[in-house]
């Protein structure tokens, strides 16, 4: 059955949530939603899906640390994330749960059967090198200096039996599907980067952990109740049971494959060859697009608790407002790099682009066209090409540098026209051009700041135009 070409379906990572969501949680979260609202505006069908990577190792030590049951833990910080994405304007359309016994469950034990139907999944014994931050096995030739390359420290080395995923029998294929770009990764740096992965030659994967490892907690394995699924296997086939999966077919009929998967470098083997196998494994379609961003920093170092310069978003957002931490994170932070978090840029963007930009051009003209009793005009309907080059390349940086420039633009506009010393007809010409373009960069704005955008569309559409409170009152010094 084709899929519905009035569908789009995106997901952000799953994430674990042993912890509090951070500044690169919310980065990515906004990156997704942007794009959903994107599409959305244009007329499609969206599902928007991410949930809770639940059946971790990580999650069992840090809830024996806190004291408390695994599931009670599990309740209480998927609960956080939840309500989280709320906080943060997410518009998820699906969050799932992998302790989810009755839709997550039944569908990642469907995907072990169909890997194993073909004859993909083995048992044997294995000693090697685990990061329990990254729950992976690495090599030697991996670590950095003898350190995981993710968290720089020490793996343990494990020995036990487990269950294996055949990756190497679909090396040829996968990097048939990265190098045409039928699998493509967003941007040319990651896709390079998995190309010299695959280069080196796949291994097969451990897929299961022992009951006794996995502390008893975390997806069966089907006919072997003395193993749980590796975590890996588990979360990602959340992109699957969010839709329905091994539930309901018709809505996972309706929306798979994905048309994008929102991550973070560090995760970018998981998804563009540890699942593609997977998936190829099952006979199911691959995704379409992986956008992969990279990590923020803050005032140009790493952020960690004993440095102390982690920064809190949920902090930020209560401080300067959700809609400015929004336009910040996506304009400031590269789409596909690494980026930077500083108060002083933050209230430098702040005043430039918002303050003085578009919240400034918006009183000016409202003040302006109350005086010349100047009525509103209709709201745009299209994006323009440019626009939506940069936003379907999911380069939402450039997305918001080309709506900056349209803001400059028009405030050009209103210099060389200068309207308050014009009169009558050509006074209301001047002020007509200087709305609709005013309009043309709120309806734009959507999918960056709705709540923004909504007020700047409405206000310049009514029969009459009256003065406007200022958009972005002005910090304190």
């Amino acid at each position: 059955m084709p899929k519905n070409l009035q569908t789009f379906y995106l997901t952000s990572a799953i994430p674990y949530v042993n912890a509090k969501p951070h500044l690169g949680h919310v980065f990515e979260w906004l990156q997704a939603d942007a794009i959903a609202r994107y599409y959305k505006i244009l007329g499609k069908d969206v599902a928007f899906v991410c949930g809770a990577d639940e059946n971790s190792l990580k999650n069992v030590q840090a809830a024996e640390k806190a004291g408390k049951t695994t599931q009670a833990w599990l309740d209480e910080y998927s609960a956080i994330f939840r309500d989280a994405f709320q906080f943060f304007g997410i518009g998820l359309t699906s969050f799932r749960r992998g302790s989810d016994q009755e839709k997550h469950w039944p569908g990642v034990q469907k995907l072990w059967e169909l890997c194993n139907e073909s004859g993909d999944i083995y048992k044997k014994a294995y000693t090697g090198l685990y990061c329990v931050g990254c729950e992976s096995f690495y090599s030697l030739d991996e670590l950095i200096e003898g350190k995981c390359p993710e968290h720089l420290t020490p793996p343990e080395e494990v020995t036990e039996e487990n269950y294996f995923f055949r990756l190497s029998k679909y090396e040829k294929q996968i990097k048939a599907l990265i190098e045409s770009d039928t699998l493509q990764l967003v941007s040319e740096q990651y896709k390079n980067e998995m190309l010299g992965f695959i280069n080196r030659g796949l291994q097969d994967f451990s897929v299961s952990r022992s009951k006794n490892r996995a502390r008893g907690f975390g997806v069966p394995v089907p006919n072997d109740d003395q193993h749980m699924m590796y975590v890996w296997f588990d979360a990602l086939a959340i992109y699957l049971t969010g839709i329905g999966w091994g539930f309901d077919e018709e809505q996972f009929e309706k929306y798979w494959p994905a048309n994008l998967h929102v991550i973070g470098k560090g995760i970018n083997r998981f998804h563009s060859v540890y699942w593609i196998g997977m998936l190829l494994s099952a006979r199911l379609a691959i995704p379409k697009v992986i956008s992969i961003h990279g990590y923020i920093t803050a005032d140009g170092q790493k952020m960690s608790k004993s440095l102390g310069n982690v920064i809190d978003p949920f902090d930020v957002v209560k401080q300067f407002g959700l809609e400015p931490v929004r336009y910040f994170l996506l304009k400031e932070i590269p789409a596909h790099s690494d980026g930077d978090f500083s108060f002083s840029r933050f209230k430098e963007v702040y005043e430039s682009d918002l303050a003085n930009g578009i919240g400034n051009l918006c009183s000016r003209i409202a003040t302006l066209c109350e005086k010349a009793n100047v009525a509103g005009i209709q709201k745009p309907t299209e994006f323009s090409t440019e626009f939506t080059h940069y936003l379907e390349s999911y380069n939402l940086d450039k997305s918001l540098l080309w709506l900056k420039q349209q803001t400059i633009l028009t405030d050009q506009f209103l210099s060389e026209h200068k309207p308050w010393k014009q009169t009558g007809e050509s006074q209301v010409s001047t002020l007509q051009t200087a709305i609709y373009k005013l309009l043309h960069i709120a309806y734009h704005l959507q999918p960056f700041m709705p709540e923004t955008s909504r007020k700047i569309l409405n206000h310049f559409s009514q029969p009459q135009i009256t003065a406007l409170q200022p958009l972005f009152p002005r910090l304190p010094s």
